[in-house]
């Protein structure tokens, strides 16, 4: 199943036409001031890695070489919006313990984009869960093998994110063999006041 936030909404592509107007990140409709543009799709199969996209910069994607099988994060700055770090985990032969250290190091008010790619789950145990879930995730808890995830959300956050996807790796329904479709997102996230 495929749980969209409440502003998330379906990739459209811009026209590339001459005159055309284009917005940041390739986004359906502009951002009001004071927010952050950002598109973000998870992996595809074990084959294309994910990619993260904001205010028009690449973070993360195949082309820069900065991604990998498991859990593709990217940290930024919540007032500026300019990249802190990007880090990938390997869920499936890695070990959870590095992941657990950069979860804990994020400080307040950071931006923190997630995205899966082949498998983010085996490894995950409770403390990683949670640490995710205080970022604002509500899915977390149900992310299992191979399924696709993606999510955005904060350090210091006070609600759920309403910027997360995520559906269920199915034999029944999956796009590509064992493993399902791919996610795309796209939105708008406040830009930190303080």
């Amino acid at each position: 199943m495929v749980r969209a936030g409440a502003r998330s909404q379906p990739v459209t592509e811009v026209s590339t036409k001459p005159g055309a107007v284009r917005y940041k990140c390739s986004l359906s409709k502009s951002c009001p001031a004071e927010h952050f543009a950002f598109k973000m799709t998870s992996g595809a199969a074990s084959v294309v890695g994910p990619r993260m996209c904001l205010e028009d910069k690449i973070l993360m994607s195949g082309v820069k070489n900065n991604v990998g099988r498991g859990l593709n994060i990217a940290l930024v700055n919540g007032k500026t919006g300019e990249g802190i770090k990007t880090a990938n985990f390997d869920m499936w032969a890695g070990d959870v313990a590095p992941l657990i250290k950069f979860l804990n190091e994020i400080e307040d008010g950071t931006i923190v984009m997630m995205a899966s790619f082949d498998d983010t789950s085996t490894k995950l145990n409770v403390e990683a869960r949670k640490l995710v879930a205080d970022l604002g995730s509500s899915d977390i808890d149900n992310v299992g093998f191979r399924d696709n995830w993606i999510f955005v959300g904060g350090k210091g956050i006070k609600t759920k994110s309403p910027f997360e996807q995520h559906i269920k790796n199915n034999a029944n329904t999956n796009k590509f063999e064992g493993w399902p479709e791919v996610l795309e997102m796209e939105g708008c996230i406040p830009q930190r006041a303080d």
